[in-house]
């Protein structure tokens, strides 16, 4: 069996269609906070991306004053199911690791270029 990864979402994978589409199932999530980044949206022209979250405009994050932060979840998902959230987004988002609110260690996309301090 595949080892359980922490992913924090801020938005469409937050949304039951879009699991069942991407994972074939719901996901276990936990609530949970982000510091450093705010959410802002950007226009998604990837046709199934559009397709299985109903919408051309999604949330990204970008770098912001310690201060701040985003409140979402933390997904539980399998080695294969982080997989398919790479292909899923698109190519303006990037994956790093982060230490969430509660400590936990996950992976969170946001936008490409910006992923530095």
């Amino acid at each position: 069996m595949s080892r359980q990864t922490w992913l924090f979402s801020y938005g469409t994978l937050r949304q039951a269609s879009v699991q069942r589409a991407l994972f074939g199932r719901e996901v276990e999530s936990v609530g949970e906070v982000l510091t450093g980044f705010i959410v802002d949206t950007i226009t998604i022209t990837d046709p199934s991306v559009i397709e299985q979250s109903g919408s051309d405009r999604h949330p990204i994050l970008r770098r912001a004053a310690q201060g701040e932060e985003v409140h979402g979840a933390a997904l539980a998902l399998t080695t294969a199911e982080l997989e398919a959230a790479d292909r899923y987004e698109a190519d303006d988002y990037v994956r790093i690791a982060v230490v969430l609110g509660s400590g936990r260690a996950a992976f969170v996309y946001v936008e490409r270029g910006g992923a530095g301090r």
